[in-house]
């Protein structure tokens, strides 16, 4: 089967959250199963650099000038053949008007006010170079900035004979993130005025990128099984819960995997020791470097490490743990995080290193090989999630032996299961609801479970045993594939 991901992150190239690992890493398993798959993205200004620096050399172009209509100009795209890597075929929509920016989506958390015009290109000259490059079986497109692809197959292009038999499936990596504009967007993308009805693009008076994926897709995915419930409520549905639910036959949840050539204690070239379930040794060693590294001297033992790789955002819970802040900075713990994103919660994390500088140490910056350190070593990892369609720390947090502490919501609460001392068996602590009382009890249970070393070390080698690889993901969107190019 031939399948075209359309998204606007992907490791290693542009990264900003989860997607991008997604993108990166699910195409490549794809690959091992015997399809063909073509990855699309935008040619932000950082990709040159990353594709020299992956053996590329300089940027080739497969197609010199697609010509993209808006309602009153022209531009122009080009589309820069990266090559192949890891046996899937990379593609760059190249428009340095439009993407030869900074930041990927806005400055400092902030949109760029001509998003939709971004995006909406990025989507035509996908479908445009698809024609000329190859049509796939299926287009895979990823959140809202891909989301127009299966409005312009089933709208500007329907009676494209080349098209026709194309089908489309779309993963909705997080519903509150829409892409919705101005009623006007409609015309400035040349696309029907139909288009623009409740039971199409139109919510609330806006042009919604996403919800016009959702109604024009053959198949949707999430990702994660509960958060597929999720979405379908007033509670996480983002106003889309409706149409989700009119949906619900074709909306799978199909659980993220993690990559462990990339994320592995074992393996991980950014350790200072590596370790296996078998011999933890090298733990230690990782904890000592990590709390070098944040600048923490003097932490017992005996004191268990929490770690936060997050961004800093009211949707990961930083809210309720401010509530309780001070509580667990006087507990006998010490606390690494790094994160950016949200200035509040920016200062508010500042605010809680100056007060407690001995054992509460922030980073506000994203750095890869510093999240290793984080993951590797930490005693428990903190992920108190508001909302979580999937989350990959926890399950990163896993395989390192670092015990989560969660909210059990979305695929949080599909991946961590509830330690049991007197059994032997869980992977994790998890709280319900969103009092800040409950969170503060599961770090008390996991403080007092860290004092028997013994069971601990059980509950660790409990999760590293945890397999999440792709290879069972990658099957059951194969089959979402299929069943969408039956629809066909």
């Amino acid at each position: 089967m031939k399948i075209t991901f359309a998204a606007s992150e992907a490791t290693p190239f542009a990264k900003t959250g989860g997607l991008a690992d997604v993108v990166g890493a699910l195409p490549r398993e794809l690959i091992k199963l015997g399809h063909q798959v073509t990855v699309f993205l935008p040619f932000y200004s950082r990709v040159p650099r990353q594709i020299e620096s992956d053996g590329g050399g300089e940027p080739q172009y497969a197609i010199q000038s697609l010509t993209i209509p808006f309602r009153s100009y022209n531009r122009f795209a080009g589309v820069v053949d990266a090559g192949k890597l890891d046996g899937v075929q990379h593609y760059f929509i190249d428009c340095p008007e439009l993407f030869d920016r900074k930041e990927l989506y806005g400055p400092s958390g902030a949109d760029y006010t001509d998003n939709a015009e971004r995006f909406g290109l990025f989507c035509r000259a996908v479908v445009e170079a698809s024609k000329q490059l190859g049509v796939p079986d299926v287009f895979h497109v990823h959140d809202w900035q891909a989301a127009l692809i299966p409005v312009y197959l089933r709208t500007t292009y329907l009676t494209d004979p080349a098209l026709h038999s194309a089908a489309t499936v779309l993963t909705i990596h997080n519903a509150a993130y829409q892409g919705t504009f101005s009623p006007k967007t409609t015309e400035d993308l040349l696309l029907p005025w139909e288009v623009f009805t409740m039971n199409k693009l139109e919510q609330y008076d806006s042009f919604n990128f996403l919800k016009g994926g959702i109604v024009f897709s053959d198949q949707l995915t999430t990702v994660s099984k509960k958060y597929a419930e999720e979405i379908q409520t007033p509670e996480f549905g983002e106003q889309l819960d409706g149409v989700l639910h009119k949906r619900a036959a074709d909306l799978h949840g199909i659980l993220n995997g993690v990559d462990y050539e990339l994320w592995n204690p074992a393996t991980d070239g950014h350790l200072a020791a590596h370790y296996t379930p078998e011999n933890l040794e090298g733990k230690r060693a990782c904890r000592a470097d990590l709390l070098h590294a944040f600048g923490l001297e003097g932490v017992a033992d005996t004191t268990p490490v929490i770690g936060i790789v997050s961004r800093f955002a009211k949707q990961k819970g930083f809210d309720i743990m401010a509530e309780i802040a001070e509580e667990i900075a006087e507990r006998d713990v010490a606390v690494v995080a790094q994160g950016t994103h949200d200035p509040y919660y920016e200062n508010l994390f500042r605010e809680w290193a100056f007060r407690y500088p001995a054992n509460v140490a922030v980073q506000i910056r994203y750095d890869e090989a510093l999240a290793h350190k984080i993951e590797a070593g930490s005693d428990m990892f903190l992920m108190p999630s508001r909302y979580e369609p999937c989350g990959l720390n926890q399950i990163y947090s896993l395989k390192y032996g670092t015990v989560p502490i969660v909210r059990a919501t979305g695929g949080l609460d599909d991946t961590i299961e509830k330690w049991d001392a007197r059994e032997g068996t869980g992977t994790g602590f998890k709280f319900e609801g969103l009092k800040s009382k409950d969170l503060l009890a599961e770090i008390d249970r996991a403080i007092e479970a860290f004092r028997n070393k013994t069971s601990w070390t059980q509950l660790m080698r409990n999760g590293m045993a945890r397999d999440y690889s792709w290879s069972g993901p990658a099957k059951e969107y194969v089959r979402v594939y299929e069943e969408a190019a039956r629809s066909r």
